[in-house]
């Protein structure tokens, strides 16, 4: 199994008025589709899948939002693919081995994109970054 592409389709980031007080940040991410997709292989045709996410990062009170939409591109042997397919098809879920390769591929690149948009519109980051802690004497 290999994770051989990754793209966004959609980015998205908004702000709007800073409230005084705590701000909750909640990241979402979702598989919102999987598809076929013939590739070229050398001289081969070679069916891979397309899977669609969606990622959110929504700030509470209503002060902002990023959203992130894209695809991931799977290949594996053609009747893996199959059998994915067909699983997706009839209860729209896929293997938990693929769900958490595609999910760490999704959440690795959509947290700096995320962290990226955020410092440009000027909200707070949607991940926690580390902080030096000053020792007390």
């Amino acid at each position: 199994m290999t994770i051989v592409g990754f793209n966004f389709t959609k980015i998205e980031a908004e702000k709007k008025e800073l409230t005084k007080g705590k701000i909750k940040i909640n990241n979402n991410v979702s598989i919102t589709d999987v598809g076929e997709k013939n590739i070229s292989v050398g001289t081969d045709k070679q069916k891979i899948l397309r899977c669609s996410f969606e990622f959110v990062s929504k700030y509470d009170p209503n002060v902002g939002m990023i959203k992130l939409i894209g695809n991931v591109l799977y290949m594996n042997d053609s009747k893996k693919v199959k059998e994915i397919m067909d699983g997706w098809k009839k209860d729209k879920k896929l293997p938990k081995e693929l769900m958490a390769s595609i999910l760490n591929t999704v959440l690795n690149k959509c947290n700096v994109q995320a962290l990226i948009l955020s410092e440009q519109i000027s909200l707070p980051s949607p991940i926690e970054l580390p902080k030096i802690q000053q020792q007390k004497e």
